[in-house]
């Protein structure tokens, strides 16, 4: 019973430290365009039934309740907290922010297309819209050489405003993707979310509509990591991977109390 114990604490000291694991990554991550805050999931390992409930306790009575013991716990999963970060203003006519649902659409070297709310875009040498890493912005946008006052609607329509020319000229249209589960995009690095079979396929097309969300010019969305919070976490996981670690120490001594008086 006493060595079950010990596995039982060593579960709740790995959980926790995955736990700790995430948050230091929260924490990192309170300044990076776009970030979404990951939260751990905790769910319990199998249970060891002793006594079902309702088996015979006698010729004429049940047992009530039963006794069943777990086997600790472990983590299921991490899940992003998909709530709006503030917008920041940049003035950069390339700066785009999206309010409410979607994200941008960008293709990586291998070919796929990685998804993303960072809208930290710049040009590259031949006037192409690119992120940071130089993955282009899909649909490909090309800002011609001498162009003027670029504009980008909430639609995703960019216009320009061409040499000799009074008039606006639309260029192209932005498109934002959408997910009936945004929570099963895979973390890729870089602020680039993968598809996965758990995401769904991308839901394509203008911003500002079938629930995509508006693009702002001149703006950054940031991190909604909230630091008080994660703080608040990291002291109560703290805490909690203490008490586990003084469970381990007690069945320890339990278990030499046992052999030394064996």
């Amino acid at each position: 019973m006493t060595n079950a114990a010990l596995h039982v604490a060593r579960t709740g000291l790995d959980a926790q430290n995955m736990r700790m694991q995430v948050i230091a990554n929260n924490l990192a991550n309170v300044n990076t365009t776009g970030f979404k805050q990951d939260r751990a999931s905790f769910e319990t390992l199998a249970y060891q039934a002793i006594t079902a409930p309702g088996a015979a306790s006698s010729d004429s009575t049940k047992f009530a309740t039963g006794t069943s013991l777990g086997a600790g716990v472990k983590i299921n999963g991490t899940d992003k907290v998909d709530t709006q970060g503030a917008l920041q203003q940049t003035g950069n006519a390339l700066d785009m922010a999206i309010q409410g649902g979607g994200f941008f659409q960008v293709k990586m070297p291998s070919g796929q297309i990685g998804y993303t709310r960072d809208g930290n875009f710049n040009l590259s040498s031949d006037g192409t819209v690119v992120n940071a890493e130089g993955y282009e912005l899909q649909p490909q946008i090309q800002i011609p050489a001498g162009a003027q006052n670029i504009t980008i609607a909430q639609d995703g329509t960019v216009s320009v405003t061409l040499p000799n020319a009074t008039a606006a000229t639309e260029i192209g249209k932005i498109e934002t993707a959408n997910f009936t589960n945004p929570a099963g995009l895979q973390s890729a690095g870089a602020n680039l979310l993968t598809e996965t079979a758990s995401s769904g396929q991308p839901q394509t097309g203008a911003a500002n509509a079938d629930g995509r969300g508006p693009i702002t010019q001149g703006s950054l969305e940031s991190s909604n990591v909230n630091i008080v919070q994660e703080l608040v976490d990291m002291i109560e996981t703290q805490r909690a991977y203490e008490v586990n670690s003084k469970m381990i120490k007690a069945t320890d001594e339990m278990l030499q109390y046992a052999n030394q008086n064996a």
